[in-house]
């Protein structure tokens, strides 16, 4: 049981995470418009600036919810905790009513706000961490019992989860499901409790990859791209040669070929391919080296955290983040099947990139906090 300490102000927040996040993130906005610069102009704006001027504007947006929340106190965070899963899961709802709801690619995940489209998903993610941080705090005392320990959290996460999978967004869901493992094991709960969900969950995992045709054509591309080169291979064999393509150093910012049509998604799902090809291995192993840094901050500002509920909070807001971006990392590498998720920070899209910086703007009021 975590024993509660008065929590006081002053500290600097942590530069060493703000810094790697605006690097991550202007380099990002580099690399957006190097991918992007084609597309944009043989698309239906006839404007090569058109996803550089929308991620800036995300941009600006971002740094401005980051700058806020950075300001306020931490502790006040636990005010939205019910508000927060209350609208996620109106939000979520809405997602399923016409012409509010807005299906790409088979998958119904964003909502229609006329001048913007927002991703509701990536709103869910933080306000289930932030639900999850106050409720294992409340109920810490009991946190090794069934019912509060497990049962209770479990439960509202899993109705969030069948609402997600309804989308549909298999690799969403398994994010939450690692997030709230992880959180669970920070605040007490029992091992064999843990072992008992994830025994659960991951033949819940297995048969709905099973029961789904398109995902099982991922797993067989996976294992064998050049069988079905045009299809489900497609998308792995490509980045395989923008990767190939790079070398060491890379083709140079601007000259990469594989951008042109060749591979999907280069300014979303597939940015660190285009970064391969352009920067090489000394562009990729930057990227992966910034995470890692980001990633151990985040964690260093969890432990050193003056309450369970700083803890918790960063330590999922941090997980959400590394989880990520090693999914989208691994899946550029062919090292685990295709799924479509961004790369936080560098690929663009404004509903991750807003929240991304969110979160960001937390861990900094965490870190300014001192006992």
């Amino acid at each position: 049981m975590f024993r509660e300490r008065p929590i006081g102000r002053g500290k600097r927040p942590d530069y060493v995470l703000l810094i790697t996040t605006l690097i991550l993130v202007s380099f990002g906005t580099v690399m957006i418009y190097s991918s992007s610069s084609i597309i944009a102009t043989m698309g239906k704006s006839g404007d090569g600036y058109f996803y550089l001027k929308k991620q800036l504007f995300f941009f600006v947006v971002g740094l401005a919810a980051m700058l806020a929340l950075c300001r306020i106190p931490y502790e006040y965070f636990k005010r939205f905790a019910y508000p927060g899963v209350a609208v996620s899961l109106v939000l979520l709802l809405v997602l399923f009513i016409p012409r509010l709801g807005v299906k790409v690619g088979g998958a119904t995940r964003w909502l229609n706000l006329g001048f913007f489209t927002f991703q509701v998903t990536e709103l869910v993610k933080i306000a289930l961490i932030l639900f999850l941080a106050h409720f294992l705090t409340k109920n810490n005392a009991q946190i090794r019992e069934l019912r509060t320990g497990l049962l209770m959290p479990l439960t509202v996460t899993a109705v969030f989860l069948g609402l997600i999978m309804l989308q549909p967004d298999f690799g969403t869901a398994g994010i939450v499901a690692v997030v709230l493992v992880c959180m669970l094991f920070l605040a007490g709960s029992r091992i064999m409790h843990l072992s008992a969900m994830v025994g659960v969950l991951v033949p819940v995992a297995v048969w709905l990859v099973m029961h789904k045709r398109y995902r099982m054509e991922r797993i067989f591309g996976f294992f064998d791209p050049w069988k079905d080169a045009q299809k489900s291979g497609f998308q792995i064999i490509q980045s395989f040669i923008s990767f190939g393509s790079g070398g060491t150093f890379g083709v140079g910012l601007g000259d990469g070929m594989q951008k042109l049509f060749y591979l999907p998604e280069p300014h979303t799902d597939f940015i660190l391919s285009v970064i391969a090809e352009e920067s090489g291995f000394i562009g990729v192993a930057a990227v992966i080296i910034l995470f890692l840094v980001f990633v151990f901050r985040g964690f260093i500002i969890a432990f050193k955290a003056p309450d369970l509920f700083g803890t918790l909070l960063a330590a999922g807001l941090t997980t959400l983040i590394a989880t990520e971006a090693l999914i989208n990392i691994a899946v550029v590498m062919a090292l685990v099947p295709t799924k479509g998720l961004v790369l936080p920070f560098l690929s663009y899209g404004g509903s991750s990139l807003i929240m991304s910086m969110a979160a960001v703007g937390m861990l900094l009021s965490i870190s300014t906090a001192r006992k």
